[in-house]
């Protein structure tokens, strides 16, 4: 998109508008219209008469041929739509991942798995609703302080600091943690820092990702929270006296009275405990429900993205939809000021504004490459994800060298395999979206580029990320801040008509599924393909026909609704907050 063309149409290319309440509409179908001839001279008169006699079973034969032959070509006109074929080997956009030097993604040939289903997709796509919910946001409302499992009269007890690694996503739950684990230990918390890491390259701290201000006003009822340690403590070597405090002294979800146990002990005796690359080091059992509370507020009520981060994601989500109000309560909490309050219901129904699907599609080559799972790629794949673990990953082929490796053919059925483009695309295929469904993809930097990408762009061309809707000169202010454009990923995410995911365990569609289940009101459908479920459906490749594919799609995606809502014991109520700790539920 050029930086001086219209940014508010970016890649949207549509051919007319659809429908997304009605389900079962196939609009881009038309039937051909065969023009032929009328016989001349058949009845011009009595002289005719006897050579029509002579030629009766002729003519009649003929018609009848005729209108075979009219049939079968409205026939054929609904199943082969020439259209979709074309798109389906033309694609629109490159999504090379830049910096890499690689054979495989540069390739002509795009490596296609279910070509038979592809092309049944590409003639069957519907649309369809999702049902809603009464459940309501709760986290911030109710009692103000936090239960402890310590002595009642709360004495302060000292300082905690946290350092958090990873990316957005995982820092956020850190910071999350970090807050409930202050209250358990009736500790002073620091704001968090977050720590330089050489994978995401970004230097960021806390106050250029969220508002402090507003972080330490949501949370002064319940901890205390200091921007930074007194000086009498700023000096001191935190590792030489012991309370330096990493993931290795801590179990992976530690329960609060390991925390009483090893943590507190430290904390009284030098007044401050250090967690360096604190993470996933807070359990979900046995938790006192305050805690839990807690620790929504924290994520769905105090963590407010920076001004900065807002405008540029406001600006985003108006391009993709073309509309520059709010549309829901999401938009708010996500915006701020930056999106203009709707002024009356009449004015959604008047506005062309679109609707849009947000797509998490983690396909990177890190996590391809880990997987050990073969991607249909042949040869040139194999060895140059080969070469990547050997540089990246040398620990995990030194383990795979003590153990019998797993087939790739049974790591797929096993589920362990991340989606493919090819095979998210067959999953909205088969769940009725059709192929003027706009997409926002989030991340853009898939393993495979182009060629990788053809299975999807000639389903659904209308694919966009934010290098599309945003110029150069836009994005500048975020740039080489990989965790602040992360943060335009989630508003984009979060803030989706639908958002569709392809890995149920990664940060980010973890926390924007419990994003916009807290404030979606019942109102913003979240897809969880099973891969292993799929993986034993497309199995059947070869013989399984579209109505059934379909059917066991939208079977998948239901059951895995309801096991989500049926989820009691290790609950992430940063992941599924629809619990009596984080909402509540109108009878």
């Amino acid at each position: 998109m050029s930086q001086n063309g219209d940014q508010s149409l970016g890649r949207r290319s549509f051919g007319g508008e659809y429908n997304w309440d009605k389900p079962g509409t196939d609009k881009w179908f038309k039937n051909y219209r065969v023009k032929y001839s009328a016989c001349k001279g058949v009845c011009g008169g009595k002289r005719h008469m006897k050579w029509l006699r002579k030629h009766i079973r002729s003519i009649v034969f003929t018609f009848m041929l005729t209108g075979f032959l009219f049939l079968l070509d409205s026939l054929m006109s609904s199943v082969f739509n020439p259209k979709l074929f074309k798109n389906l080997q033309a694609p629109r956009k490159s999504y090379d991942q830049e910096g890499r030097n690689t054979t495989y993604h540069d390739q002509a040939k795009s490596p296609v798995m279910y070509l038979r289903l592809l092309h049944m997709a590409s003639v069957s796509l519907a649309e369809r609703e999702i049902e809603a919910s009464l459940w309501k946001p709760g986290a911030d409302k109710g009692s103000q302080g936090v239960s402890s499992l310590l002595d009642s009269t709360k004495n302060h007890t000292g300082y905690v600091l946290v350092s958090a690694n990873g990316g957005l996503n995982q820092q956020r739950v850190a910071v999350c943690n970090a807050v409930a684990v202050a209250s358990l230990l009736n500790a002073t918390l620091v704001i968090p820092r977050f720590l330089y890491s050489n994978v995401w390259k970004d230097p960021s701290q806390f106050h250029d990702i969220y508002q402090e201000d507003t972080f330490m006003k949501t949370l002064k009822n319940n901890i205390n929270i200091l921007k930074e340690l007194p000086s009498n403590l700023k000096s001191k070597d935190l590792k030489a006296i012991g309370s330096l405090v990493t993931d290795s002294d801590l179990s992976k979800e530690a329960t609060p009275e390991e925390y009483i146990k090893n943590i507190l002990p430290i904390l009284i005796r030098n007044g401050v405990v250090h967690f360096l690359g604190f993470g996933n080091r807070l359990g979900f059992d046995s938790m006192p429900s305050d805690v839990q509370k807690l620790r929504c507020k924290c994520n769905f009520h105090a963590l407010k993205f920076v001004p900065k981060i807002q405008k540029i994601g406001s600006l985003l989500v108006k391009r993709i939809r073309n509309y520059e109000s709010t549309k829901s309560h999401l938009d708010k909490v996500l915006l701020g000021t930056y999106i203009s309050s709707l002024s009356s219901r009449k004015q959604v129904a008047t506005t062309s504004s679109f609707k849009y699907l947000a797509l998490h599609l983690r396909f990177e080559v890190d996590m391809v490459a880990y997987s050990m799972c073969d991607f249909g790629g042949g040869d040139d794949e194999k060895r140059e994800l080969q070469a990547y673990r050997e540089e990246h990953f040398p620990i995990l082929l030194e383990r795979l060298k003590k153990i019998k490796q797993i087939a790739p053919t049974e790591l797929r059925i096993m589920g362990r395999c991340p989606l493919t483009p090819e095979e998210a695309a067959l999953v909205l295929a088969g769940l009725g979206f059709n192929s003027g469904t706009y997409i926002y993809l989030a991340g853009s930097k898939i393993y495979g580029g182009k060629s990788r990408m053809r299975s999807i762009t000639g389903l659904y061309p209308n694919i966009v990320t934010k290098e599309d809707l945003l110029s150069p000169k836009e994005l500048e202010p975020l740039r080489n801040f990989s965790s602040q454009l992360a943060a335009l990923d989630f508003i984009a995410c979060a803030a989706s008509d639908v958002f569709s995911m392809t890995d149920s365990g990664s940060q980010l569609s973890s926390l924007v599924s419990g994003f916009r289940t807290y404030y979606g009101g019942g109102n913003a459908p979240i897809l969880r393909p099973s891969k292993k479920r799929l993986a034993a459906i497309l199995q059947e490749n070869n013989t399984i026909n579209w109505h059934c594919f379909e059917s066991r799609i939208r079977k998948m995606i239901e059951e895995g609704q309801r096991v989500v809502q049926n989820i009691d014991s290790g609950r992430s109520i940063y992941r599924h907050p629809r619990c009596i700790e984080c909402m509540r539920k109108d009878q």
